[in-house]
């Protein structure tokens, strides 16, 4: 556990200074010259024949502000990207395009695989960027938790946590959900964490529960990960700062993916100009090229941000020690019993034990059992002897579990271990589980 002895939570005016070692440099002028010539290409299809419903909705998203967020910002250019190219796969071209019976078909074909394969490494580059900011943010909130059996257990619930997100997504697709549907549940997913976080900065909801599980986290990173998002908090530098660079590349796929989707509509009555193919391609060159400078660029300023501040970077004290384990004799022949009540399905238990008095023999036979609400008695953890442990599991039953220290091998000695022991309720939303 790092110590944060000494700190506070990242302020705004810290965070500017930080920044200014991190000027970004200007958008190409072409981000804003193509963008324009997309809207006014899309218009002049427009003009030719209405738009249907779904056009419509195409129109507004691309007029409307982007969000204010960075990190909505990039789920919403994410999204766009799997559209463009959703588009530009052979099975989604228009029937025209199918046909290739030219020349000038033919390198349009060969042009729209390019295109896509620009868009695909784009995403690739995108995803990564996002799942690789995720695990730093966690990582590094884990270095400031307790190095115990309640980090271990707070990373599975994080990874059950995950995984069952990823199946709520998983068939969502396979029932036919469209890529907008997709993305409207991995954002409501986004806002769930950053609801979870908030609950634990201010032990609110379910994770009121788990206070006296988390004795030993330091109240100053609770601090942070309450106010972390807030509107006018630290991330707010961040937004000003980075935000309008990001915004104007929104925009600019928000145009691209309208124009391709009116053009798709419509070949089917004319033909592709030149010029229309001409800006397209520009603009998927350009907006490819300079949405992955950004991406690196943030990424670096992500990776080295003090966001997190280390106890020797600020020069703090050693770490305080909350020290909430017990010490209990069990005397020769005998064993303790500590009980614990699980009320809910998909709790933790979880142990962590030594000896530290004990002569001859320095161990002590330990198993756990479960005794249902039906009253039927169930072996979870096999008798065995050991000097020290560090365990848990999930449970999938109600009722009283018995953590069983053993000492009846012995016939004249005591043995006294310290240990400590808990039941950690689920941190994952009611519909993960």
């Amino acid at each position: 556990m790092v110590s944060t002895e000494g700190l506070v939570p990242i302020t705004r005016t810290f965070l500017a200074s930080y920044y200014d070692k991190y000027p970004l440099n200007p958008l190409s002028p072409d981000v804003s010259r193509l963008s324009d010539q997309i809207y006014a290409t899309a218009t002049d299809l427009l003009k030719e024949s209405p738009p249907s419903q779904g056009e419509r909705l195409l129109i507004q998203e691309a007029e409307s502000e982007p969000p204010h967020k960075v990190d909505e910002n990039m789920w919403k250019n994410r999204e766009q990207i799997e559209e463009i190219i959703y588009l530009l796969e052979v099975p989604h071209w228009p029937r025209a395009l199918h046909q290739q019976a030219t020349v000038e078909d033919q390198q349009l074909a060969s042009l729209l695989r390019t295109l896509q394969d620009k868009f695909k490494s784009t995403l690739s580059t995108l995803e990564t960027f996002q799942a690789r900011n995720s695990d730093f943010v966690f990582n590094t909130v884990m270095t400031y938790m307790p190095q115990d059996f309640r980090g271990t257990i707070i990373r599975q619930q994080k990874e059950r946590s995950e995984r069952n997100k990823q199946a709520a997504v998983d068939a969502l697709i396979s029932s036919g959900g469209s890529i907008r549907d997709k993305y409207a549940m991995l954002w409501k997913q986004q806002m769930e964490r950053r609801r979870q976080l908030a609950e634990l900065g201010s032990a609110t909801g379910v994770y009121k529960t788990l206070m006296k599980y988390l004795v030993g986290v330091p109240e100053v990173l609770m601090d942070f990960v309450r106010q972390i998002n807030d509107d006018q908090g630290p991330m707010e530098e961040q937004r000003q700062r980075y935000g309008p660079p990001l915004y104007s590349l929104t925009r600019m796929v928000h145009n691209i993916r309208l124009l391709l989707s009116l053009l798709w509509e419509r070949l089917e009555t004319r033909k592709l100009q030149k010029h229309q193919i001409s800006i397209l391609e520009e603009a998927a060159n350009v907006y490819t090229s300079e949405l992955e400078t950004f991406i690196k660029f943030i990424g670096e300023v992500f990776s080295n941000s003090p966001f997190f501040i280390t106890a020797e970077d600020a020069g703090a004290l050693a770490a305080r020690k909350h020290d909430d384990y017990k010490e209990i004799s069990v005397p020769s022949g005998e064993t303790h019993e500590v009980t614990l009540t699980v009320e809910s399905m998909n709790s933790y238990i979880a142990w962590d034990f030594s000896v530290v008095q004990g002569k001859l023999s320095q161990d002590i036979g330990f198993s756990v059992e479960c005794i249902d609400l039906s009253g039927r008695k169930t072996l979870i953890l096999p008798y065995r002897r050991h000097e020290a442990d560090q365990g848990n599991f999930c449970t999938c039953v109600s009722g009283d579990y018995k953590l069983i220290w053993d000492n009846s091998f012995s016939s004249f000695f005591k043995k006294v271990i310290r240990y400590r022991v808990d039941c950690i309720p689920p941190v994952v939303p009611a519909a993960d589980q």
